[in-house]
């Protein structure tokens, strides 16, 4: 029997998605689709608007001021605690009655306006009545509204001074288009954080806004991470490349790295959120991890999608590279056999095919000619 030949099979992949994506090997044109970035963050940031202009933001007792009872559920429920309120001259719209779910079992929260002494000790008493437990099981927290102003332009102040800060940091270490982008995203993950609060009805309290100021520095780390890589290949490359080729390759070798990151951290802030607020009905635990959980997405998303998008709009109307774009679409108009011989004699760098989408775009400088190739040598026989 006689071996049968058989064709060739096609070359596989040497790596699949996830290898190359491991080893910053990919190659997606994020600069060349950043229109999809802008249009997700342009829907969001109107629904933010909207909703801010509309439900407007669900203010905890801390920065509206008034009273808070707290106290076994048992068996008082919401409809009754209305009817309590009611009976002492509290309008039960303007109040906001919680069920809390935890390990010891059911509470009751009730929030409303500021109250005088006596109308505070009468519904606390009437609701221990209500819920089958004593009066000193109902705790009662007044908090006045000038501590929440005190708050507020504090978190103020410290956002600006943040800001502030930072721009300089980066155009002293980087340059001041950076610091734009860099801002412009961390501006974009507090409003698009903000307008999440405002659309789910979340409650903003004192450990929201703590929470709020710590997803600044986790915004910021991975753009910095990002603009390195920017710079370094910048100065390998030098003028060779357009600047939206030089992001994309520094995009691709970062990629993974900034999902590690991103992931590394939203994993621990998912436990904090589901089991201590969520089964051990920790509420203090649930307020600072629900902002950390929803800023370290947003965050993870502006310095891919937001920010170095923004630095490569402007980068480009920078003269040089200018100049680079309009050579390569003056290149683009020649036939395929003139571009083959101009980039034979080192004149101007191949054409590279890169990924499965077929974007040409030369995203390894190694590949790009700088000389003339050399004749081979003829072996001997």
């Amino acid at each position: 029997m006689t071996a049968v030949d058989t064709p060739l099979a096609p070359k596989q992949a040497k790596n699949g998605l996830w290898s190359r994506l491991y080893h910053g090997e990919t190659t997606w044109d994020f600069v060349g689709r950043r229109k999809i970035g802008f249009i997700i963050s342009g829907v969001l940031l109107l629904l933010t608007v909207g909703s801010l202009l509309t439900r407007q933001l669900n203010l905890g007792i801390d920065f509206e001021g008034g009273v808070a009872w707290e106290l076994p559920r048992n068996e008082l429920d919401a409809a009754g605690a209305e009817e309590i309120l009611a009976a002492n001259g509290i309008e039960a719209r303007s109040a906001k009655i919680q069920t809390l779910s935890g390990s010891s079992g059911e509470r009751l929260r009730i929030q409303a306006g500021d109250q005088t002494a006596d109308v505070q000790t009468k519904v606390r008493d009437e609701l221990a009545a209500g819920a089958s437990v004593t009066g000193t099981d109902v705790s009662v927290t007044t908090v006045s509204p000038t501590w929440g102003n005190e708050v507020t332009k504090k978190a103020l102040t410290a956002l600006a001074v943040f800001f502030l800060l930072i721009a300089v940091y980066i155009s002293w270490r980087f340059e001041w288009k950076m610091a734009i982008a860099a801002i412009a995203a961390v501006v974009h993950d507090v409003l698009i954080s903000v307008g999440i609060y405002s659309i789910f009805g979340f409650e903003v309290t004192p450990a929201t806004v703590v929470a709020f100021l710590t997803i600044l520095g986790f915004s910021l780390y991975d753009t910095i991470v990002v603009f390195d890589k920017v710079q370094e290949n910048t100065q390998r490359m030098g003028s060779r490349s357009p600047y939206a080729d030089v992001v994309n390759l520094s995009m691709n070798q970062v990629l993974m790295r900034s999902i590690n990151t991103s992931v590394a951290a939203v994993l621990p802030v998912l436990s904090v959120l589901v089991v201590g607020s969520i089964i051990l009905g920790a509420i203090a635990l649930q307020d600072f991890s629900l902002a950390l959980f929803v800023g370290l997405l947003t965050g993870a998303y502006s310095s891919i999608f937001i920010a170095t998008p923004i630095l490569a709009i402007l980068k480009e109307r920078e003269p040089k590279y200018k100049a680079i774009a309009n050579r390569r679409s003056s290149v683009g108009d020649l036939t395929p056999g003139r571009r083959a011989e101009l980039a034979a004699s080192g004149r101007i760098a191949p054409q590279v095919t890169v990924g499965e989408s077929g974007v040409g775009v030369s995203l390894d400088p190694s590949k790009v000619l700088t000389h003339p190739p050399r004749p081979r040598k003829k072996r001997r026989r």
